[in-house]
């Protein structure tokens, strides 16, 4: 495939459906020297929230590490970023568009992995919720929790255009597809029911799509590696049988090599007909690394021991805060209230979550700081759930380490 090959369906301003791409939900405050397009301007609107911040201490497979050099939830999407930024640049998409998914992508992602999403999902069900998925929880981080501070203090929601939200939402990289096309429809994204149900609206949400396998297949590999959890033989045996399907020969199976193989591998391959897309060898290379991934690093006995710690964490730490609602009613006063009771016995845990109340809560007597413009989203007078959702929306907004914090508050007697 020629270099430029998609540039007619780039999603810049001369695309048919550029302004439905940059709709936004509310009108957003403007400043009269601002140089950014929509999706740059969005681009950093991600990156300055606290929940980017805290996908540097948020599990991507290996949790709570002390190492350095194991990848977090912060490294992976920014190298979802550049796979996705050389894709597209070379098929001539708008690289601003995809930036903004891959930073994006993952901002509302369980703490812990995709063992806490599991267990959260548990959790949600329980008490009469729908289902947990990372994807949705991603959408629904960046349209109703995330916030910013305007040029008066105030904070907003991070208001995004519709091209990144959808990226968001529609990005699920556990999906094995040899071939990725955007769809046409424009769709109101709460339609979405499960993971991957619809194709990204724009040819730069495809190539984020693919570009998240990309990135963590070879990763995970080089961090199960310096973890002990596997060896070099494997990786050689792994080697072999990948060299024995494949027409160019690995030297080696590192992240370098595998995502340079890949990325050559779309761009050669990717056309308006058959959309973002891996030849036949390419795929099959992609689903052996899947196949050893799972059976050697993902679905190991040590993970099940990890679950079940985690379980006990998440588990732990929802139940304590559930029962301050019967005390709440009990006592004949607001949840806030009730919580302030014991916030010298539990200062990190209640400070914590009396904050997340604070902005983003309705109850009787209380009023919200007017520096909070952003949505409320607990109706704590008119819905029976409100106490359920807020807990689940706190944990899975944690990082790992702020969990652990939590945990040991709780378990302290010092």
């Amino acid at each position: 495939m020629s270099k430029n090959s998609f540039l007619k369906e780039a999603m810049y301003e001369n695309h048919p459906q550029y302004q439905q791409a940059i709709s936004r939900n509310e009108a957003l405050y403007q400043r009269k020297n601002d140089l950014r397009s929509p999706f740059s301007r969005d681009y950093n609107r991600i990156i300055f929230s606290l929940g980017y911040r805290r996908l540097k201490h948020k599990t991507q497979v290996f949790f709570a590490v002390e190492d350095d050099h194991v990848c977090t939830r912060s490294e992976h999407v920014n190298l979802v970023d550049s796979v996705s930024y050389t894709i597209a640049h070379y098929l001539g998409l708008n690289t601003e568009l995809t930036r903004a998914i891959a930073v994006g992508h993952d901002l509302g992602h369980a703490p812990f992995g995709h063992g806490g999403e599991k267990i959260i999902n548990q959790i949600s069900k329980e008490h009469g919720l729908q289902d947990f998925w990372h994807e949705k929880n991603s959408l629904y981080f960046v349209d109703e929790i995330e916030t910013l501070e305007d040029d008066h203090h105030i904070r907003r929601n991070l208001n995004l255009t519709y091209a990144i939200r959808d990226g968001i939402i529609s990005h699920c990289g556990e999906m094995n597809q040899k071939s990725i096309q955007k769809r046409n429809e424009y769709i109101d994204l709460k339609d979405y029911q499960y993971p991957g149900q619809y194709n990204p609206y724009t040819w730069e949400g495809c190539v984020v799509k693919m570009s998240d396998k990309i990135a963590y297949l070879a990763r995970d590999i080089e961090d199960a590696l310096r973890l002990n959890i596997i060896d070099e033989k494997q990786v050689e045996q792994l080697k072999k049988e990948i060299n024995m399907i494949s027409s160019y020969h690995f030297d080696a199976i590192n992240n370098g090599t595998i995502v340079n193989y890949f990325i050559l591998d779309v761009c050669q391959n990717s056309s308006l007909e058959k959309g973002i897309c891996l030849s036949d060898e390419a795929f099959e290379v992609m689903k052996k690394m899947m196949s050893f991934n799972y059976k050697n690093i993902y679905l190991i006995d040590r993970i099940e021991v990890h679950t079940n710690y985690v379980q006990l964490i998440l588990n732990s730490i929802f139940q304590f805060l559930y029962k301050y609602e019967t005390i709440a009613k009990e006592n004949q006063i607001n949840v806030i209230e009730t919580l302030k009771n014991d916030q010298k016995k539990y200062p990190i845990t209640i400070q914590g979550y009396i904050h997340w109340l604070e902005k983003y809560s309705q109850m009787r007597d209380f009023k919200r700081n007017t520096h909070y413009q952003n949505h409320i989203i607990y109706d704590f007078d008119n819905d029976s759930k409100a106490m359920v959702k807020s807990i689940i929306d706190y944990l899975s907004g944690m990082s790992d380490a702020y969990i652990l914090k939590i945990f040991n508050e709780f378990i302290s007697f010092s």
